[in-house]
């Protein structure tokens, strides 16, 4: 356990490009044993439903699965029914900014799964032998046999009366498309994560190298308050154990109150005026910085969703650990 521990934390500290590259290799593994192990076309009049339930419905599991396990979609939604400032224009704009943010995160494993899948032609010729459209199957047996059109289905089966050379023309024809498509999916997604990591970069508020200290104090920041809140709920557990079985007045622990855990757990919120690198840092410096009488009106400060003003180079402040 301590071992695999050990090797969780290491992965959360690589680069950000090299996790999601991770994602995507595996993913393609996956893709590779599910295709020889479970994938089997009928060779009937279901050959296009079955073919696109493959490539389709895997992608969009990956995706919920990627919603899921990212930190900021629950960051995001948890008690946003309850906000009363939910519905201001500036608050919808910040929530779909950030929303789109979380997808873009979320897509690379569904895009890798369609894209391997398309690569490698075998959900697609299934599917494409059973379109029932008669300009496609004209154009898939344009000079082969008479038949052709009719047994399209069974091709993947290697059945019914047509050649075997029309058969494999055929599906050579339909093994190309599919690639084709697979690689211009593969260049688009690479050329549009190009043009937004530029975009992001060149609206980056901060240097390169400041950039890069920021990142490391996230990681710190979020290795620290787990180790610190695992240590203090253990203390408090043992804290009230301890004056339950002994029957004794509990000592005194002092821990945060609901309105600190709120405002660390909103999404941060870049100013050029003031210098925070998180919600925790601003929350430490306005609210446990001032003096008591100052106080109050630190408290005053409302932060109640997310701020389309956030630059999206700085996205990683509020990424935390995966769930």
């Amino acid at each position: 356990m301590d071992t695999f521990k050990t090797v969780l934390n290491i992965a959360q500290k690589q680069q950000e490009s090299l996790s999601l590259g991770f994602v995507a290799l595996f993913t393609a593994g996956g893709e590779q044993i599910f295709s020889s192990v479970v994938f089997k076309c009928p060779c009937s009049d279901w050959n296009f439903s079955y073919g696109m339930v493959f490539l389709l419905v895997p992608a969009l599991a990956l995706l919920v699965l990627g919603y899921s396990l990212s930190n900021r979609t629950w960051k995001l939604f948890t008690g946003i029914c309850l906000r009363k400032s939910r519905f201001r224009c500036k608050n919808l704009c910040g929530f779909w900014v950030v929303l789109f943010q979380i997808t873009t995160k979320a897509m690379v494993a569904p895009v890798s799964w369609i894209a391997v899948a398309l690569l490698n032609g075998n959900y697609f010729e299934c599917a494409m032998t059973g379109v029932n459209i008669t300009v496609f199957n004209n154009h898939l047996c344009l000079g082969k046999h008479q038949q052709c059109a009719a047994e399209l289905p069974l091709f993947p089966c290697k059945g019914g009366t047509v050649p075997s050379a029309d058969k494999d023309a055929v599906l050579s024809i339909l093994r190309a498309e599919s690639q084709i498509l697979g690689w211009l999916l593969i260049a688009s997604i690479l050329v549009s994560s190009l043009l937004l990591a530029c975009v992001s970069r060149c609206n980056s508020p901060v240097s390169y190298l400041q950039l890069r200290f920021w990142k490391s104090y996230a990681q710190q920041e979020c290795t620290l308050l787990e180790t610190f809140s695992e240590g203090h709920a253990r203390e408090l557990a043992q804290r009230n154990l301890k004056s339950f079985f002994q029957a004794q007045p509990p000592e005194p622990i002092t821990t945060p109150s609901n309105q600190a855990w709120q405002k660390i757990s909103n999404f941060y919120r870049f100013s050029t005026r003031d210098h925070y690198y998180s919600m925790l840092h601003q929350y430490v410096d306005n609210c446990l910085g001032h003096r008591e009488e100052e106080l109050k009106r630190a408290l005053s400060i409302q932060s109640d969703g997310p701020d389309a003003s956030t630059p999206g180079v700085l996205d990683f402040v509020d990424g935390g650990r995966m769930l």
